[in-house]
């Protein structure tokens, strides 16, 4: 089995295009940036030097990939850099509230009926956080 270790990217050397088109990066004359012969996609090397990220691109989030030495692997964002501490805080709020929220109604029907409506509350934030982090 071959290493996952990232490579240093050689900027003399050409490299398979990471989009899966059959196309080839070639490196762009006095820059540290590789072109795609094939999508006309740009690709520049990030700092450290083992990893490209796609400069344009219509896609919402950065994308970035890094050299094995024979394929591209992508590099996926932490999720503490996103979205996960923000949607947490949300939904703690959102819970507190609704609890606070079933816990003033004195019926025994409403309790259940607030319970019942915050586990559907999280398990739609559940779901949506399923889907946005999917990849």
């Amino acid at each position: 089995m071959r290493p996952q270790k990232p490579v240093k990217i050689d900027l003399s050397n050409d490299y398979p295009c990471p989009c899966r088109r059959r196309g080839r990066l070639l490196p762009i004359v006095l820059t540290e940036a590789f072109g795609c012969d094939r999508c006309q996609q740009i690709f520049v090397v990030e700092e450290n030097g083992q990893t490209i990220e796609q400069l344009s691109s219509s896609y919402p989030y950065k994308r970035s990939w890094r050299w094995t030495g024979y394929r591209w692997m992508v590099v996926r964002p932490n999720l503490g850099d996103g979205y996960l501490p923000m949607m947490s805080g949300m939904i703690v709020v959102l819970l507190i509230g609704w609890l606070l929220l079933a816990l003033r109604s004195s019926a025994s029907l409403s309790i259940i009926i607030w319970i019942t409506l915050t586990g559907l509350l999280v398990i739609l934030s559940a779901m949506i956080f399923w889907l946005a982090y999917r990849r």
